[in-house]
Protein backbone atom coordinates (compact mmCIF):
# COMPACT_ATOMS: atom_id res chain seq x y z
CA UNK A 1 0.00 0.00 0.00
CA UNK A 2 2.92 2.33 0.71
CA UNK A 3 4.36 1.53 -2.73
CA UNK A 4 1.01 2.29 -4.34
CA UNK A 5 0.83 5.57 -2.45
CA UNK A 6 4.32 6.46 -3.68
CA UNK A 7 3.29 5.59 -7.24
CA UNK A 8 0.27 7.86 -7.01
CA UNK A 9 2.32 10.74 -5.64
CA UNK A 10 5.13 10.24 -8.13
CA UNK A 11 7.65 9.49 -5.39
CA UNK A 12 8.42 5.93 -6.50
CA UNK A 13 11.24 6.43 -8.95
CA UNK A 14 13.12 3.98 -11.14
CA UNK A 15 16.71 3.24 -10.16
CA UNK A 16 18.02 1.94 -13.45
CA UNK A 17 21.32 0.23 -14.10
CA UNK A 18 22.46 -1.54 -17.25
CA UNK A 19 23.21 -5.23 -16.76
CA UNK A 20 22.49 -8.70 -18.12
CA UNK A 21 18.95 -9.41 -16.97
CA UNK A 22 19.03 -13.16 -17.75
CA UNK A 23 21.15 -14.39 -14.79
CA UNK A 24 19.31 -12.06 -12.43
CA UNK A 25 15.89 -13.46 -13.35
CA UNK A 26 17.37 -16.95 -13.20
CA UNK A 27 18.64 -16.26 -9.67
CA UNK A 28 15.19 -15.02 -8.63
CA UNK A 29 13.61 -18.18 -10.03
CA UNK A 30 16.10 -20.46 -8.29
CA UNK A 31 15.37 -18.68 -5.03
CA UNK A 32 11.89 -20.22 -5.07
CA UNK A 33 13.07 -23.80 -5.63
CA UNK A 34 12.89 -24.76 -1.96
CA UNK A 35 9.39 -23.30 -1.61
CA UNK A 36 8.25 -25.20 -4.71
CA UNK A 37 9.84 -28.39 -3.38
CA UNK A 38 7.56 -28.30 -0.34
CA UNK A 39 4.67 -29.11 -2.70
CA UNK A 40 6.82 -31.29 -4.96
CA UNK A 41 6.36 -28.74 -7.73
CA UNK A 42 8.79 -28.74 -10.64
CA UNK A 43 9.97 -25.15 -11.15
CA UNK A 44 11.84 -24.64 -14.43
CA UNK A 45 13.69 -21.62 -15.80
CA UNK A 46 14.37 -21.43 -19.52
CA UNK A 47 15.58 -18.82 -21.95
CA UNK A 48 15.98 -18.42 -25.70
CA UNK A 49 18.92 -16.05 -25.40
CA UNK A 50 22.01 -16.34 -23.21
CA UNK A 51 22.38 -12.61 -22.58
CA UNK A 52 20.15 -9.54 -22.64
CA UNK A 53 21.89 -6.31 -21.71
CA UNK A 54 19.29 -3.74 -20.72
CA UNK A 55 18.34 -1.04 -18.24
CA UNK A 56 16.26 -2.34 -15.33
CA UNK A 57 15.48 -1.54 -11.72
CA UNK A 58 16.69 -4.53 -9.72
CA UNK A 59 14.36 -4.07 -6.74
CA UNK A 60 11.23 -3.51 -8.79
CA UNK A 61 11.96 -6.40 -11.14
CA UNK A 62 12.54 -8.60 -8.09
CA UNK A 63 9.10 -7.61 -6.75
CA UNK A 64 7.43 -8.42 -10.07
CA UNK A 65 9.07 -11.82 -10.49
CA UNK A 66 8.66 -12.77 -6.83
CA UNK A 67 4.94 -11.91 -6.85
CA UNK A 68 4.24 -13.92 -9.99
CA UNK A 69 6.22 -16.96 -8.85
CA UNK A 70 4.76 -16.88 -5.37
CA UNK A 71 1.28 -16.73 -6.87
CA UNK A 72 2.00 -19.66 -9.19
CA UNK A 73 3.36 -21.84 -6.36
CA UNK A 74 0.54 -20.99 -4.01
CA UNK A 75 -2.18 -22.03 -6.45
CA UNK A 76 -0.49 -24.97 -8.10
CA UNK A 77 -1.48 -28.47 -7.09
CA UNK A 78 0.81 -30.97 -5.44
CA UNK A 79 3.24 -32.39 -8.03
CA UNK A 80 2.49 -29.49 -10.35
CA UNK A 81 4.69 -27.70 -12.88
CA UNK A 82 5.68 -24.04 -13.16
CA UNK A 83 7.88 -22.47 -15.79
CA UNK A 84 9.45 -19.06 -16.24
CA UNK A 85 10.55 -18.45 -19.80
CA UNK A 86 12.57 -15.49 -21.18
CA UNK A 87 13.02 -14.43 -24.77
CA UNK A 88 13.93 -11.34 -26.71
CA UNK A 89 11.60 -10.11 -29.48
CA UNK A 90 11.32 -6.82 -31.39
CA UNK A 91 13.24 -4.80 -28.81
CA UNK A 92 11.27 -6.26 -25.93
CA UNK A 93 12.12 -8.69 -23.12
CA UNK A 94 9.26 -11.16 -22.90
CA UNK A 95 8.80 -13.09 -19.66
CA UNK A 96 6.14 -15.76 -19.24
CA UNK A 97 5.21 -17.37 -15.92
CA UNK A 98 3.03 -20.40 -16.53
CA UNK A 99 1.49 -22.93 -14.12
CA UNK A 100 -0.96 -25.82 -14.28
CA UNK A 101 -2.72 -24.75 -11.10
CA UNK A 102 -6.37 -24.17 -10.21
CA UNK A 103 -6.94 -21.50 -12.86
CA UNK A 104 -8.98 -18.30 -12.64
CA UNK A 105 -12.72 -18.22 -13.45
CA UNK A 106 -13.47 -16.29 -16.68
CA UNK A 107 -15.68 -13.77 -14.90
CA UNK A 108 -12.89 -12.92 -12.45
CA UNK A 109 -10.10 -12.64 -15.00
CA UNK A 110 -10.80 -9.05 -16.18
CA UNK A 111 -10.63 -7.74 -12.62
CA UNK A 112 -7.51 -9.33 -11.10
CA UNK A 113 -5.33 -6.25 -11.73
CA UNK A 114 -7.83 -3.94 -10.04
CA UNK A 115 -6.87 -2.54 -6.66
CA UNK A 116 -8.61 -4.13 -3.68
CA UNK A 117 -10.52 -6.52 -5.92
CA UNK A 118 -11.60 -9.59 -3.94
CA UNK A 119 -13.04 -12.69 -5.55
CA UNK A 120 -15.85 -14.69 -4.03
CA UNK A 121 -14.19 -17.71 -2.46
CA UNK A 122 -11.22 -17.81 -0.12
CA UNK A 123 -9.04 -19.43 -2.75
CA UNK A 124 -10.07 -17.08 -5.53
CA UNK A 125 -9.71 -14.15 -3.17
CA UNK A 126 -6.05 -14.99 -2.74
CA UNK A 127 -5.45 -14.98 -6.49
CA UNK A 128 -5.93 -11.22 -6.52
CA UNK A 129 -3.80 -10.59 -3.43
CA UNK A 130 -0.16 -11.49 -3.66
CA UNK A 131 1.90 -10.85 -0.52
CA UNK A 132 5.45 -9.77 -1.16
CA UNK A 133 6.86 -12.37 1.21
CA UNK A 134 7.00 -16.08 0.53
CA UNK A 135 4.61 -17.07 3.26
CA UNK A 136 1.57 -19.28 2.74
CA UNK A 137 -1.30 -16.84 3.21
CA UNK A 138 -4.43 -17.61 1.24
CA UNK A 139 -6.08 -14.24 1.72
CA UNK A 140 -4.92 -10.66 1.48
CA UNK A 141 -5.81 -7.07 0.70
CA UNK A 142 -6.19 -7.42 -3.05
CA UNK A 143 -3.33 -5.11 -4.00
CA UNK A 144 -0.55 -7.56 -4.99
CA UNK A 145 -1.31 -7.90 -8.69
CA UNK A 146 -2.37 -4.27 -8.90
CA UNK A 147 1.06 -3.29 -7.63
CA UNK A 148 2.74 -5.75 -10.00
CA UNK A 149 0.92 -4.21 -12.95
CA UNK A 150 1.81 -0.67 -11.96
CA UNK A 151 5.47 -1.58 -11.43
CA UNK A 152 5.57 -3.13 -14.90
CA UNK A 153 4.02 0.01 -16.36
CA UNK A 154 6.46 2.19 -14.39
CA UNK A 155 9.25 0.34 -16.22
CA UNK A 156 7.52 1.10 -19.54
CA UNK A 157 6.16 -2.40 -19.98
CA UNK A 158 2.89 -4.31 -20.19
CA UNK A 159 1.43 -7.31 -18.35
CA UNK A 160 -1.36 -9.62 -19.44
CA UNK A 161 -2.90 -12.86 -18.21
CA UNK A 162 -4.77 -15.80 -19.66
CA UNK A 163 -6.21 -18.71 -17.74
CA UNK A 164 -8.33 -21.82 -18.10
CA UNK A 165 -10.38 -23.63 -15.51
CA UNK A 166 -12.19 -26.94 -15.91
CA UNK A 167 -11.98 -30.69 -16.28
CA UNK A 168 -9.96 -30.53 -19.49
CA UNK A 169 -7.14 -28.78 -17.79
CA UNK A 170 -6.45 -25.67 -15.79
CA UNK A 171 -3.63 -23.21 -15.47
CA UNK A 172 -2.63 -19.57 -15.67
CA UNK A 173 -0.03 -17.73 -17.73
CA UNK A 174 1.19 -14.22 -16.98
CA UNK A 175 3.09 -12.45 -19.74
CA UNK A 176 5.30 -9.45 -19.00
CA UNK A 177 6.83 -7.33 -21.76
CA UNK A 178 9.59 -4.82 -20.92
CA UNK A 179 11.39 -2.50 -23.35
CA UNK A 180 15.09 -3.23 -23.91
CA UNK A 181 16.94 0.06 -23.48
CA UNK A 182 20.63 0.69 -22.88
CA UNK A 183 20.94 4.23 -21.57
CA UNK A 184 21.79 3.70 -17.89
CA UNK A 185 25.34 3.30 -16.48
CA UNK A 186 26.72 -0.24 -16.51
CA UNK A 187 26.17 -1.96 -13.15
CA UNK A 188 29.65 -3.37 -12.55
CA UNK A 189 28.77 -4.63 -9.06
CA UNK A 190 25.84 -6.79 -10.14
CA UNK A 191 25.73 -10.49 -10.89
CA UNK A 192 26.55 -9.67 -14.50
CA UNK A 193 29.88 -8.04 -13.70
CA UNK A 194 31.82 -11.12 -14.77
CA UNK A 195 30.00 -12.22 -17.89
CA UNK A 196 32.78 -14.60 -18.84
CA UNK A 197 32.18 -16.67 -15.71
CA UNK A 198 29.97 -19.72 -16.34
CA UNK A 199 26.54 -19.46 -14.73
CA UNK A 200 26.12 -23.21 -14.55
CA UNK A 201 28.83 -25.12 -12.71
CA UNK A 202 29.85 -28.44 -14.23
CA UNK A 203 28.55 -31.51 -12.44
CA UNK A 204 31.08 -32.99 -10.06
CA UNK A 205 31.61 -36.71 -9.86
CA UNK A 206 30.90 -38.13 -6.42
CA UNK A 207 30.49 -35.96 -3.35
CA UNK A 208 30.48 -32.19 -3.97
CA UNK A 209 33.61 -30.37 -2.92
CA UNK A 210 34.08 -26.92 -1.43
CA UNK A 211 34.70 -24.26 -4.04
CA UNK A 212 36.93 -21.26 -3.42
CA UNK A 213 36.36 -17.95 -5.18
CA UNK A 214 39.72 -16.14 -5.13
CA UNK A 215 39.91 -12.52 -4.13
CA UNK A 216 42.28 -9.87 -5.36
CA UNK A 217 42.57 -8.50 -1.81
CA UNK A 218 44.14 -10.71 0.81
CA UNK A 219 42.83 -8.58 3.69
CA UNK A 220 39.14 -9.10 2.93
CA UNK A 221 37.01 -10.90 5.54
CA UNK A 222 36.57 -14.60 4.81
CA UNK A 223 32.96 -15.64 4.17
CA UNK A 224 31.79 -19.26 3.98
CA UNK A 225 28.80 -19.70 1.67
CA UNK A 226 26.89 -22.98 2.23
CA UNK A 227 24.47 -23.28 -0.68
CA UNK A 228 23.55 -26.33 -2.76
CA UNK A 229 22.11 -24.38 -5.70
CA UNK A 230 24.87 -23.41 -8.14
CA UNK A 231 23.04 -20.43 -9.62
CA UNK A 232 22.05 -18.90 -6.28
CA UNK A 233 25.62 -19.43 -5.07
CA UNK A 234 26.98 -17.73 -8.19
CA UNK A 235 24.73 -14.72 -7.69
CA UNK A 236 25.64 -14.31 -4.02
CA UNK A 237 29.35 -14.72 -4.73
CA UNK A 238 29.36 -12.11 -7.48
CA UNK A 239 27.27 -9.76 -5.31
CA UNK A 240 29.94 -9.99 -2.59
CA UNK A 241 32.84 -9.55 -5.01
CA UNK A 242 35.35 -7.07 -3.63
CA UNK A 243 33.76 -7.11 -0.16
CA UNK A 244 34.55 -10.65 1.01
CA UNK A 245 36.77 -13.55 0.07
CA UNK A 246 34.22 -16.33 -0.45
CA UNK A 247 34.61 -20.06 0.19
CA UNK A 248 31.65 -22.15 -0.95
CA UNK A 249 30.43 -25.54 0.27
CA UNK A 250 27.74 -27.37 -1.70
CA UNK A 251 25.88 -28.93 1.24
CA UNK A 252 25.55 -28.73 5.00
CA UNK A 253 27.90 -31.59 5.83
CA UNK A 254 30.73 -30.13 3.75
CA UNK A 255 29.89 -26.69 5.17
CA UNK A 256 30.51 -27.88 8.72
CA UNK A 257 33.83 -29.44 7.70
CA UNK A 258 34.86 -26.28 5.85
CA UNK A 259 33.88 -24.06 8.80
CA UNK A 260 36.03 -26.12 11.18
CA UNK A 261 38.89 -26.09 8.69
CA UNK A 262 38.92 -22.43 7.64
CA UNK A 263 37.29 -20.65 10.66
CA UNK A 264 35.65 -17.95 8.50
CA UNK A 265 34.71 -14.48 9.68
CA UNK A 266 31.04 -14.97 8.78
CA UNK A 267 28.82 -17.73 7.34
CA UNK A 268 25.82 -17.57 5.00
CA UNK A 269 23.89 -20.84 4.92
CA UNK A 270 20.82 -21.95 3.02
CA UNK A 271 18.27 -23.79 5.17
CA UNK A 272 16.95 -26.51 2.87
CA UNK A 273 19.96 -28.60 1.76
CA UNK A 274 20.92 -32.26 1.43
CA UNK A 275 23.05 -34.09 4.01
CA UNK A 276 22.46 -31.50 6.76
CA UNK A 277 20.09 -28.55 6.62
CA UNK A 278 20.90 -25.02 7.71
CA UNK A 279 19.41 -25.50 11.18
CA UNK A 280 21.71 -28.48 11.80
CA UNK A 281 24.68 -26.52 10.47
CA UNK A 282 23.92 -23.60 12.77
CA UNK A 283 23.35 -25.77 15.84
CA UNK A 284 26.52 -27.80 15.25
CA UNK A 285 28.78 -24.80 14.74
CA UNK A 286 27.29 -22.73 17.58
CA UNK A 287 27.83 -25.63 20.00
CA UNK A 288 31.47 -26.15 19.00
CA UNK A 289 33.98 -24.00 20.90
CA UNK A 290 36.09 -23.72 17.75
CA UNK A 291 33.34 -22.03 15.72
CA UNK A 292 30.84 -20.69 18.25
CA UNK A 293 32.00 -17.10 17.72
CA UNK A 294 31.28 -17.06 13.98
CA UNK A 295 28.18 -15.03 12.96
CA UNK A 296 25.74 -17.11 10.87
CA UNK A 297 23.12 -15.76 8.45
CA UNK A 298 20.40 -18.24 7.46
CA UNK A 299 19.04 -17.63 3.96
CA UNK A 300 15.85 -19.37 2.84
CA UNK A 301 12.50 -19.14 1.11
CA UNK A 302 10.86 -20.37 4.35
CA UNK A 303 9.93 -16.94 5.69
CA UNK A 304 7.14 -17.95 8.06
CA UNK A 305 7.38 -16.98 11.73
CA UNK A 306 7.89 -20.55 12.94
CA UNK A 307 10.90 -21.05 10.66
CA UNK A 308 12.43 -17.77 11.79
CA UNK A 309 11.96 -18.73 15.43
CA UNK A 310 13.53 -22.11 14.77
CA UNK A 311 16.53 -20.47 13.10
CA UNK A 312 17.02 -18.00 15.92
CA UNK A 313 16.52 -20.82 18.42
CA UNK A 314 19.56 -22.72 17.10
CA UNK A 315 21.74 -19.62 17.35
CA UNK A 316 21.41 -17.89 13.99
CA UNK A 317 22.53 -14.27 14.12
CA UNK A 318 20.31 -13.16 11.22
CA UNK A 319 17.57 -14.65 9.06
CA UNK A 320 16.89 -13.44 5.51
CA UNK A 321 14.26 -14.69 3.08
CA UNK A 322 14.86 -15.42 -0.60
CA UNK A 323 14.98 -13.55 -2.84
CA UNK A 324 16.89 -11.05 -0.75
CA UNK A 325 17.84 -7.45 -1.35
CA UNK A 326 21.59 -7.09 -1.74
CA UNK A 327 21.60 -3.90 0.29
CA UNK A 328 19.94 -5.65 3.23
CA UNK A 329 22.45 -8.51 3.05
CA UNK A 330 25.36 -6.06 2.95
CA UNK A 331 24.06 -4.20 6.00
CA UNK A 332 23.46 -7.44 7.93
CA UNK A 333 26.96 -8.68 7.18
CA UNK A 334 28.56 -5.36 8.06
CA UNK A 335 26.77 -5.26 11.42
CA UNK A 336 27.83 -8.83 12.21
CA UNK A 337 31.45 -8.05 11.38
CA UNK A 338 31.17 -5.01 13.68
CA UNK A 339 29.96 -7.32 16.46
CA UNK A 340 33.06 -9.45 15.94
CA UNK A 341 35.23 -6.35 16.30
CA UNK A 342 33.52 -5.58 19.60
CA UNK A 343 34.27 -9.14 20.68
CA UNK A 344 37.93 -8.48 19.91
CA UNK A 345 37.81 -5.31 21.99
CA UNK A 346 36.42 -7.35 24.88
CA UNK A 347 39.41 -9.69 24.81
CA UNK A 348 42.00 -7.05 23.83
CA UNK A 349 42.96 -6.30 27.42
CA UNK A 350 42.02 -9.68 28.85
CA UNK A 351 44.31 -11.25 31.42
CA UNK A 352 44.42 -14.75 29.96
CA UNK A 353 46.50 -16.11 32.83
CA UNK A 354 43.97 -14.94 35.39
CA UNK A 355 41.20 -16.46 33.29
CA UNK A 356 43.00 -19.80 33.12
CA UNK A 357 43.61 -19.84 36.87
CA UNK A 358 40.00 -19.27 37.85
CA UNK A 359 38.73 -21.83 40.33
CA UNK A 360 36.69 -24.65 38.75
CA UNK A 361 33.67 -23.58 40.76
CA UNK A 362 33.57 -20.26 38.95
CA UNK A 363 31.19 -20.41 36.00
CA UNK A 364 32.64 -19.88 32.55
CA UNK A 365 30.82 -16.98 30.97
CA UNK A 366 30.90 -18.23 27.39
CA UNK A 367 32.30 -20.93 25.07
CA UNK A 368 34.85 -18.35 23.91
CA UNK A 369 36.09 -17.93 27.48
CA UNK A 370 36.32 -21.71 27.78
CA UNK A 371 38.32 -21.92 24.57
CA UNK A 372 40.84 -19.24 25.62
CA UNK A 373 41.04 -20.72 29.10
CA UNK A 374 41.96 -24.14 27.73
CA UNK A 375 44.50 -22.73 25.27
CA UNK A 376 46.13 -20.64 28.00
CA UNK A 377 46.43 -23.62 30.32
CA UNK A 378 48.29 -25.59 27.66
CA UNK A 379 50.76 -22.71 27.32
CA UNK A 380 51.20 -22.41 31.09
CA UNK A 381 51.82 -26.16 31.36
CA UNK A 382 54.81 -25.74 29.00
CA UNK A 383 55.83 -22.26 30.08
CA UNK A 384 59.56 -22.97 30.52
CA UNK A 385 59.77 -24.71 27.12
CA UNK A 386 60.98 -22.05 24.69
CA UNK A 387 60.20 -24.40 21.77
CA UNK A 388 56.51 -24.68 22.65
CA UNK A 389 54.84 -22.67 19.91
CA UNK A 390 52.08 -22.59 17.32
CA UNK A 391 52.46 -26.16 16.11
CA UNK A 392 52.51 -27.67 19.59
CA UNK A 393 49.51 -25.66 20.81
CA UNK A 394 47.50 -26.51 17.68
CA UNK A 395 48.18 -30.20 18.25
CA UNK A 396 47.04 -29.92 21.87
CA UNK A 397 43.86 -28.10 20.81
CA UNK A 398 43.22 -30.74 18.08
CA UNK A 399 43.09 -28.08 15.38
CA UNK A 400 45.20 -27.24 12.38
CA UNK A 401 47.67 -24.43 12.96
CA UNK A 402 45.94 -22.16 10.42
CA UNK A 403 42.48 -22.81 11.92
CA UNK A 404 43.69 -22.14 15.44
CA UNK A 405 45.37 -18.97 14.25
CA UNK A 406 42.12 -17.74 12.66
CA UNK A 407 40.11 -18.57 15.79
CA UNK A 408 42.52 -16.79 18.13
CA UNK A 409 42.78 -13.83 15.73
CA UNK A 410 38.98 -13.58 15.53
CA UNK A 411 38.69 -13.44 19.33
CA UNK A 412 41.73 -11.41 20.35
CA UNK A 413 42.90 -9.66 17.16
CA UNK A 414 46.29 -11.26 17.90
CA UNK A 415 48.07 -13.81 15.77
CA UNK A 416 48.64 -17.18 17.41
CA UNK A 417 52.31 -16.47 18.07
CA UNK A 418 51.50 -13.09 19.65
CA UNK A 419 48.81 -14.71 21.80
CA UNK A 420 51.35 -17.26 23.12
CA UNK A 421 53.81 -14.46 23.76
CA UNK A 422 51.16 -12.45 25.62
CA UNK A 423 50.47 -15.37 27.95
CA UNK A 424 54.22 -15.71 28.66
CA UNK A 425 54.52 -11.99 29.33
CA UNK A 426 51.44 -11.91 31.58
CA UNK A 427 52.90 -14.72 33.69
CA UNK A 428 56.20 -12.83 33.76
CA UNK A 429 54.41 -9.77 35.10
CA UNK A 430 52.86 -11.88 37.88
CA UNK A 431 56.30 -13.23 38.85
CA UNK A 432 57.72 -9.71 38.93
CA UNK A 433 55.01 -8.69 41.39
CA UNK A 434 55.04 -11.80 43.59
CA UNK A 435 58.63 -13.14 43.69
CA UNK A 436 62.17 -11.96 44.30
CA UNK A 437 63.46 -13.44 41.01
CA UNK A 438 65.46 -11.06 38.84
CA UNK A 439 64.38 -10.13 35.32
CA UNK A 440 66.70 -12.65 33.61
CA UNK A 441 65.46 -15.52 35.80
CA UNK A 442 61.88 -14.60 35.08
CA UNK A 443 62.55 -14.33 31.35
CA UNK A 444 63.99 -17.86 31.23
CA UNK A 445 61.22 -19.26 33.41
CA UNK A 446 58.48 -18.04 31.06
CA UNK A 447 60.14 -19.36 27.91
CA UNK A 448 62.32 -16.49 26.65
CA UNK A 449 65.89 -17.33 25.66
CA UNK A 450 66.97 -13.67 25.56
CA UNK A 451 66.32 -11.46 28.63
CA UNK A 452 66.79 -8.30 26.54
CA UNK A 453 64.09 -9.43 24.10
CA UNK A 454 61.85 -10.22 27.08
CA UNK A 455 62.33 -6.69 28.47
CA UNK A 456 61.67 -5.08 25.07
CA UNK A 457 58.48 -7.02 24.33
CA UNK A 458 57.33 -6.60 27.95
CA UNK A 459 57.52 -2.83 27.53
CA UNK A 460 55.54 -3.07 24.29
CA UNK A 461 52.87 -5.22 25.95
CA UNK A 462 52.39 -3.23 29.18
CA UNK A 463 53.74 0.21 28.31
CA UNK A 464 56.46 0.15 30.98
CA UNK A 465 59.74 -1.63 31.72
CA UNK A 466 59.74 -4.78 33.90
CA UNK A 467 61.47 -2.93 36.74
CA UNK A 468 58.47 -0.60 37.17
CA UNK A 469 56.32 -3.55 38.27
CA UNK A 470 58.51 -4.49 41.23
CA UNK A 471 56.77 -4.09 44.59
Amino acid sequence: MLDLAKLESGQLKLELAQADVVPYVQYLTESFQSLAAKKNIQLVFSQETEQVMMDFDEKKLERIVANLLHNAIKFSKQDGEISLHLRQENGQLLMKVKDNGIGIPPDKLPHIFERFYQAGSAVENAVSSLPTSVGTNSTGTGIGLALTKELVELMGGEISVKSSKGDRGAGTEFKVSLPIRQNAPFAVTDATAHLAAPLFSAAIEGAPQAEIFPSEKDDLPLLLLIEDNDDVAFYIQTSLQGRYAVVRAANGAIGIEKALESIPDVIISDVMMPEKDGFEVCQTLKNDERTCHIPIVLLTAKADVQSRLEGLGVGADAYLSKPFLKEELFIRLEKLVELRKRLQEKYAGKNFVALAKEAPAEAVASPDDAFLKRATRFILDHLDDAQYGNEELARAMTMSESSLNRKVKALTDKTLSLFIRSVRLQQGKILLQTTAMNVSEIAYSVGFTDPFYFSRTFSQEFGAAPSSFRN
